[in-house]
């Protein structure tokens, strides 16, 4: 009988699984979040609303002496801008807005410090800042006139009202959620109540005082449009006001839509600023 000899010394058989080739894993597709950003999204809602506009001007569906076609109220800005009086209102206007966006966020940032940093002054601040708040600026014309007369003092004022609360909020909460063991981190390497401001509160109420900053552009264009036809002799509210009393609806037209472009390249500038300052952040936008 013949046998059949093992050798013991056989190497075992390769595992299939251990020596096949990995394969490339797919890349995951990030479904939660928003997705990229859109090239020049932000122009998709206003091109919507303009060929809304022209479509439903050219098909008669929109009253002409209602709301003039857009290629009407582009004839009249061309001739306002031909007479020069768009270009000198709205210098007047931007002027305006500008220094009461100034005093503003100046005001606002400095309570916003006072109360953040102090108990004390939180208790002296922040309780006629939220009294302030609950009551509109433009409520407070009538007194403000009596005050300041009808002068450019107290335009300026106005706006002023309407940008402080918005710095002054956004800011105190961000100082406000700025995480504990940085002050204690502070005080341990002995800084200074200036080093302190400087390298750590600031830092840390940044995203909130540009959030501020948001809300605070848009106030003062919408306090613009109110204190200009409050006895004004120039400005686009003027020019507005002057228009409604000749019933010339593409002239006031014109001046909203100068208002909204202020206003859209207003916020552009500021979230373009948050985008740089902040770019370290990781959130749903990047």
């Amino acid at each position: 009988m013949s046998t059949t000899v093992f050798d013991k010394r056989t190497e075992p058989v390769p595992d299939e699984a251990a020596t096949a080739t990995p394969r490339p894993r797919r890349a995951i597709r990030k479904r939660l979040g928003p997705g990229r950003p859109l090239p020049y999204g932000w122009a998709l809602g206003p091109l919507l609303l303009l060929t809304l506009w022209a479509a439903g001007s050219g098909a008669g569906l929109i009253d002409a002496r209602n709301l003039p076609a857009p290629w009407t109220i582009a004839g009249t800005a061309g001739n306002l801008v031909a007479d020069g009086r768009l270009q000198s209102n709205l210098a007047t206007s931007a002027q305006r807005a500008l220094l009461g966006l100034a005093f503003g966020v100046a005001a606002g940032l400095l309570f916003a410090i006072l109360s953040g940093l102090s108990r004390l002054g939180e208790g002296l601040i922040d309780g006629p800042v939220q009294i302030k708040r609950a009551i509109p600026s433009l409520a407070l014309i009538p007194l403000l006139i009596l005050w300041f007369g009808i002068g450019e003092t107290m335009k300026v004022i106005t706006i002023a009202l309407g940008v402080f609360v918005p710095i002054y909020i956004h800011t105190h909460n961000g100082l406000r959620t700025i995480d504990n063991r940085y002050a204690e981190l502070a005080e341990t390497v002995r800084l200074s109540r200036l080093q302190f401001v400087r390298h750590v509160v600031l830092p840390g109420a940044l995203p909130g005082f540009l959030l501020g900053m948001r809300f605070a552009v848009t106030a003062a264009w919408l306090s613009l449009v109110v204190v200009e036809q409050v006895n004004a002799t120039s400005g686009i509210g003027y020019m507005m006001e002057l228009a409604r009393t000749y019933g010339q609806t593409d002239i006031i037209i014109v001046g909203l839509v100068v208002y909204g472009l202020l206003g859209l390249v207003s916020d552009a500038l500021v979230r373009l600023v948050e985008r740089g300052t902040l770019s370290w952040r990781r959130t749903l936008a990047n």
